[in-house]
Formats: structure tokens, sequence, C-alpha cells
């Protein structure tokens, strides 16, 4: 049987050399090549924290102040358990999400996966493009139309000129989500949040579910920061580490390895996005201003409001570097999707560019039919529907790991896998609830 081909990932996050045994037989653990698969954590982080987040933490934090920090704990602690999953199954089975999907599940199935895969890339897309373009606009003046094209085209030019140079990526990424991390450091200082009235924010409340309209924010925090496509990315970026290990205790000591590293850069992603609501929170709500939902109208604000001439400078920096680094994984996402799903073997230039043309295009219809107006609407509705794709993605990655034929030995523990599903059901009861209250 020939092995199962890779399918575009960045090769130097699978470079480990094969495992032997010594002589005498007792193996030993080679703590190079295994912490050589650190990094992947980086590239899904960085999905969490892109504009769609942005918009839903600033509505967030300025209508309800700190109340919604809860949320983004309670969505935090879920990516958490999903991308640890991810890890499990692809360096288990040495497959993706996407190609076990593929190979299960009967055509009509695996089109309609695909297809609500590519759903959630277009809106993740279309979240990052638009806040990079935005970015573009309050720093230079960029019209939102030419900014979508000059976002789309950098991160074109990036990947074409990374090629799949893991190393490269990941110092171009972690650079820029540094950027955001020292811009909201400095934020905070300037907004003075009351922490202690950050600390009750973290406690869930009633309100949570008794309020429409806080329900709807925290369902959209939910789906800004638990992301269907860090699913097929994550397990497709390890699923060629998966299949170069092949002694069980080698394969134990990769999952938990990268399930550290995956842990470590999730906490990051909370802090930036537990600041952006903060500081929301700290700058306008306690000032009564509780309708700032626009990121343009924040940039505005923030100068006057904190009395500091470098707040909206450091908030339109920080957004565009963002907006850059989740759309270059964002793409990354996409072509494992399609190559997953559908077994497309393109060219890297052509697989990416037919990614980049994916959410390209309805972003300039969108405008095109409402505007550059109101993009706060847009950003917002886009993290909604993301969170109405993820059960599409959990559902069949907790079947995959709960299947002894499946995953062997590292078959998902009945405890575990209860829990497991206990969060798969809260996100889908969410959804139900959020599907009820648009109807009504």
């Amino acid at each position: 049987m020939t092995p199962p081909p890779d399918y575009g990932a960045p090769s130097a996050v699978l470079d480990l050399a094969p495992v032997s045994l010594p002589a005498r037989g007792a193996w030993r653990p080679n703590w190079r090549r295994l912490v050589g698969t650190a990094g992947p954590g980086l590239l899904i982080a960085v999905g969490y924290i892109d504009p769609g987040n942005w918009a839903t933490d600033l509505g967030g934090g300025s209508r309800y102040g700190y109340a919604l920090l809860s949320m983004v704990l309670i969505a935090n602690v879920v990516a958490m358990v999903v991308q640890a999953l991810c890890v499990r199954l692809a360096i288990a089975t040495g497959k993706s999400l996407a190609e076990h999907c593929r190979e299960a599940f009967p055509r009509p199935v695996v089109l309609t996966l695909w297809a609500s895969a590519e759903l959630a890339m277009v809106m993740t897309d279309l979240a990052e493009l638009v806040g990079g373009a935005i970015a573009l606009k309050l720093l230079f003046g960029v019209g939102l139309v030419p900014g979508v094209l000059l976002t789309s085209a950098v991160t074109f030019a990036v990947l074409l000129y990374g090629r799949d140079d893991w190393r490269w990526l990941r110092r171009l990424v972690g650079g820029l989500v540094l950027v955001v991390a020292a811009s909201f450091a400095i934020l905070l200082w300037l907004a003075e949040p009351v922490w202690s009235e950050v600390a009750k924010g973290l406690l869930p409340t009633v309100e949570l579910v008794s309020d429409p309209a806080m329900l709807l924010l925290g369902i959209g925090i939910v789906g800004a920061t638990v992301m269907p496509h860090n699913l097929y990315l994550h397990s497709g970026l390890l699923a060629p580490a998966g299949r170069r290990l092949t002694i069980a205790a080698a394969k134990r000591r990769a999952i938990g390895e990268n399930v550290r590293d995956s842990n470590a850069s999730l906490v990051l992603a909370l802090v930036l996005n537990g600041s952006i609501l903060i500081a929301a929170g700290a700058a306008f709500h306690s000032r009564g201003m509780t309708e700032i939902v626009d990121l343009s109208q924040a940039y505005e604000l923030l100068n006057p409001v904190l009395g500091c001439q470098i707040a909206a400078l450091l908030f339109a920096i920080g957004l565009l570097a963002a907006g850059q680094s989740s759309t270059i994984t964002g793409t990354l996402a996409g072509q494992m999707v399609m190559e997953g799903f559908l077994q497309l073997r393109l060219a890297p230039g052509l697989r990416r560019l037919i990614t980049r043309l994916a959410a390209l295009g309805p972003a300039l219809a969108y405008f095109a039919w409402a505007g550059e107006s109101d993009t706060s609407r847009l950003l917002i509705l886009s993290q909604v529907v993301l969170s109405l794709q993820l059960p599409f993605a959990m559902i069949p990655l907790l079947g995959f790991v709960g299947r002894r034929r499946v995953m062997g030995e590292f078959v998902l523990g009945r405890t575990a896998k209860l829990g497991a599903w206990a969060l798969a059901l809260l996100i889908v009861g969410l959804n139900v609830v959020l599907i009820c209250d648009t109807l009504s």
C-alpha cells in the first residue's frame, strides 16, 4: 500500500527523521526531532485573533463592559479541547480531518461537509480581508475596495515567496502577533480598566441566555474564536508527521508536545482576545458609549476618549498585523480543505490563488451592494455564520477520535469522550437558540 500523499503542508513542520530503535532495544526519544514539530500552534492561534474577533469583542465590550469575558474564556476552553483532538487524530493516524471525512463518508456527505468548510473559509477570509482593508484605510486613507485587493495581493505574494518554508512563515507570523500584543499592552495601560470588575466578568451570568442581544454577541464570540478552518489546518499540518513516526511511543510523545504547543499558543490568543474586550469596556462602556461596534468609529474615538495621541495609531497597527497574519494562515487552511476533501492536486501558486479568489469575490460583491460605510454588520455576521458551521467540523472530529478502528491504542477514553461531546452539544445548543431567536 502506498502512503497517502502530503497535501502541501509546510514541509519544515514535518521535518522529522525516521525513528529507529537503538541497538539494545530500549527506545529513547529524540527531543530535538519531536520538539521540531512544535510551532503549528502558533499558526492556529493566529486564527483566534483575526479582525472578526476584534469586531465581536469590541461590540461586546462597549455594550456590556466585561460581562462577556466569560464567553471569551468558554470559547478558548472549547478551542483547546478541539485543537488537542486534532493533534491526536493527525499524529495517531497520519491523516487530516478532511482526509478522514473523504474516506469515511458517502460522496454526498463529503460534498456537503466540503461545502460547509468552504463557506466557513469564505466567512473567515472575508473578515480578515475586510479587517486588513479597514486598517489600511485608517492608517493611509486607502479605500476599502483597493484595500481588500491590496491585502489579497500581499498575502498571495508572501505565500508564493515563502513557498512551504515553515520556519520563514513562523517568524513572519510570530512577529505580527508580537505587534498585536505590544499594541494592546499599551492600550490597556492607557485605558486603565478596573481589574476587580474584569475578574467578575470571567464568571457567566443568567443574562447571557435571557438577553437575546447579549446571546447573539456571545455566540458571535464563540464563532470568532473557535474557527472550523483551524480544525482542518491543524490536522493537515501534523498529519505528515504522524505518517513518519512509526513507533507508538514516538507518536505519544509527539502528541503531548504538540498539545502543549497548542495550549500555550491558545493561552496567548485568550489574553489578546480578552484584552480587546477589556480595552473596549474600559474606554467606551465605562464612559457610557455602549454602541461602539464599528472599528473605524473606535479608531476615531480612542484618542479623545483616552486623551492620548497614539492610542488610535496603536489600534490600527494592531488591526493590520492581526488581519495580515490571519489571512496567511486562512489561505493555508483553504488549500488543505480543498485538497483533503476533493484530492485536487494543483500547483501551490494556483491553489492559493483559487483560495484567495474564493473570499475576494464575496467581499467585493458586498461592497458593491452595501457600500463601504457598514462593515461592522458584515464582520459580526461572518462570525455568527462561523459559529453555525462549527458543528459540521466538530462532530466528525469527535466521531473519528472515539473510534478504536481509526485511532487504535490512541482512541479517546470514555470520560474524555463524554466531556468532548458535552462541549459539542453546548455549541449545537447555542446555535439552535441563535436560529430560533433569528427566526422569531
